[in-house]
């Protein structure tokens, strides 16, 4: 893609210069007139548009408007983000957890400290499992499994492995309590967040507060007061820094419904190490000293060498876990646009490419990715992995040179299976019944006066429009979400001229779902039972209870993950 093809040609649009392609056709024409009369239909102030349409298959530049202008790109940035995991990691890197320790056993009790490590697994959570805590429970059955009744140490939750910073100084701090900006960490669990539980007390009392899942490590202040009657709840569950208390105050009728609140968590590495400690003491192994967190890699016992060769000398592997492939975290990343999934894949690039897993190593191994494939990097300021900060700075022409050079390589069908489909309730549910749905696949973003949206669709001929559409200091999100559905609906419905159509691509299938070492996985559907999910693989119930030791073979429910052993365990 020649940027200098992008000036043969100028249009104005609300003062701004439009570039452009030479026009070949009557219907390239009337394709850009249409572009324009959607962009002039609304005022927009001040606001500024970067924005590129581009034929994969022709060459042309269908749209330009400021292409080189860096601005915010809000979740757009996360297209770079999962590219560079793509290519730096591959689609099969999985993260692990381990349980180590250097000390003996004598007569089932570990005679030391026993350390849980994390590589940065932000999967620990009932996303993929059917419990929240089934991965602490299946790291506890290998303790039994070694003999281990108790431990006569301390237990050690280590999150060395990322030792940046917890968020990015460029997130809002009036967000820092919502789930979308969870702490970023080597060690997470139940993606970093609690949902508080406030339910009446006797009057006169507090109200009784609980969070899900328990072992919350929260400090909390609560002065409210349960009195009677039917009233509304008048409560205010409160924190101006994540790690201050939380505040619950105001008033709760006796007779109120409960009340839910959801926080992210102060220190992730605290709230596994309760977690965990709770999870090993219910299962009767007895932890006789304290619980602490270790979060610089000089403060580790483990040191700084990469995973999976970890330890010091004697230092014993009690138990490990293995997420699931990377390639699913990324459908995670760019079809939900979940923000902690994003930083954690982001840091560990950087961990795999210098060692170090802070935000400037992560950017610049992100940058020399990006470098390596062809694509322009003018103007780029990575802050983050997920797009949160206000300052990160990329252009449309990068997305679009970067969807580009992704369409040539070996990961384009692991990369296109991550972005969100038009039409597709969970995904992108908008531009419903137009041309664009299931076809158009582009990764949303969103934060104030931003708004973005930068993918691919193909056209009625077939042809491939790589776009990217970002504004900055909207006076209104929803009127540029609505422009970038009647765009992204119009390059579907564009039809060249007979006889000018180019040669089309063919479609790439998306890669099957990856699977363990040894077992596939299957994701339990509404009405089924394990009869036919074994009679679908082949296998017998016995065998999926085999490797699935926590299931229970008359209660299976919908969104349940299970292992299925494959045929010939292989």
């Amino acid at each position: 893609m020649k940027r200098a093809g992008w000036r043969r040609a100028t249009l104005t649009l609300l003062g701004v210069a439009l570039l452009a392609a030479p026009l070949r056709a009557q219907d390239v024409e009337q394709l850009q007139t249409d572009l324009v009369e959607t962009f002039n239909t609304y005022s927009w102030g001040d606001a500024r548009w970067g924005a590129l349409v581009y034929s994969l298959d022709s060459g042309d530049t269908l749209l330009a408007i400021a292409p080189d202008s860096a601005l915010a790109p809000a979740s757009n940035l996360k297209l770079l983000t999962t590219a560079a995991a793509l290519h730096r990691l591959g689609p099969d890197y999985r993260f692990h957890t381990y349980v180590l320790s250097d000390a003996p056993v004598r007569n089932g009790v570990l005679q030391g400290d026993l350390t849980l490590y994390g590589t940065g697994d932000p999967g620990i959570s009932d996303r993929f499992y059917g419990r929240k805590d089934e991965v602490f429970q299946r790291l506890i059955d290998d303790l039994e499994a070694a003999g281990i009744t108790g431990i006569d140490g301390d237990l050690i939750a280590d999150a060395s492995f990322f030792p940046g910073p917890l968020r990015d100084a460029g997130w809002e701090r009036r967000d820092l309590n919502e789930h979308f900006t969870a702490g970023i960490s080597a060690l997470s669990y139940n993606e970093n967040v609690v949902s508080f539980r406030i339910r009446p007390g006797q009057v006169g009392a507090p109200p009784r507060v609980e969070t899900v899942p328990p072992h919350s490590a929260l400090e909390v202040d609560n002065t409210a007061e349960t009195v009677s009657g039917r009233a509304r709840p008048r409560l205010a569950i409160l924190r101006d820094d994540p790690v201050e208390p939380v505040r619950i105050t105001g008033q709760i009728p006796s007779n109120s419904r409960e009340v839910w609140r959801q926080m992210t968590v102060a220190v992730p590495a605290d709230f596994v190490g309760a977690s965990f400690r709770a999870a090993l003491e219910g299962r009767g192994i007895t932890v006789s000293g304290a619980t602490r967190t270790v979060e610089l890699p000089i403060e580790s016992s483990v040191g700084r060498l990469s995973a999976p060769a970890l330890g010091r000398p004697g230092a014993r592997i009690l138990a490990r876990h293995t997420s699931r492939p990377l390639s699913d975290y990324l459908e995670v990343v760019n079809k939900e646009s979940n923000n902690l999934f994003a930083e954690v894949i982001f840091r560990a690039v950087g961990r795999a490419d210098s060692g170090v897993g802070s935000p400037e190593a992560s950017a610049d191994a992100v940058r020399r990715t990006l470098v390596a494939l062809g694509v322009e990097t003018t103007g780029l300021r990575q802050h983050d992995g997920s797009g949160l900060s206000s300052e990160n700075r990329v252009s449309a022409a990068t997305f679009v040179d970067l969807i580009r050079r992704m369409s040539d390589g070996p990961l384009w069908p692991e990369y296109w299976a991550s972005l969100p489909r038009a039409g597709t309730r969970r995904e992108l549910g908008r531009m419903y019944r137009t041309a664009a749905a299931d076809n158009l696949r582009a990764k949303t973003g969103t934060i104030d006066g931003v708004s973005a949206l930068s993918g691919m669709v193909r056209s009625r001929d077939g042809e491939r429009l790589a776009f990217s559409l970002m504004v900055n200091g909207s006076p209104s999100q929803t009127r540029a979400k609505r422009v970038e559905n009647q765009i992204g609906a119009r390059l579907a419905d564009f039809r060249r001229t007979p006889g000018t159509v180019p040669v089309i691509a063919k479609e790439t299938a998306p890669p099957a779902s990856r699977t363990t070492a040894s077992n596939d996985r299957h994701r339990v559907n509404r009405g089924e039972n394990l009869s036919e999910i074994a009679r679908r693989y082949g296998v017998t119930i016995n065998e999926i209870l085999q490797v699935n030791p926590r299931v229970d073979r008359n209660r299976i429910v919908a969104g349940q993950w299970l292992e299925i052993p494959r045929q010939g365990g292989n």
